[in-house]
């Protein structure tokens, strides 16, 4: 089982300054049909935490407010 899960498993990994696109989470009342975006951005990764966490940058050099995962993350 170890073995057929390592095969599936994808590390990903981010430096500084990488170029990011992160996901959309829909929020009820937003367009849900199937031509919508699933991937918002471009980002830059500002700073990576070693647990996985990523600040973000909009390419205009503003922060986003709230860390985010790196599992709803894509270079």
């Amino acid at each position: 089982m170890v073995k057929a899960y390592n095969k599936k498993f994808r590390l990903r990994v981010f430096k500084e300054e990488d170029l990011a696109l992160n996901k959309i989470l829909l929020i009820w009342g937003e367009d849900q049909s199937k031509r919508a975006p699933n991937y918002g951005g471009p980002y830059m990764v500002n700073k990576a935490f070693s647990g996985g966490a990523l600040i973000l940058t909009i390419m205009d050099r503003d922060d986003v407010s709230k860390p985010v995962n790196s599992d709803v993350v894509k270079k």
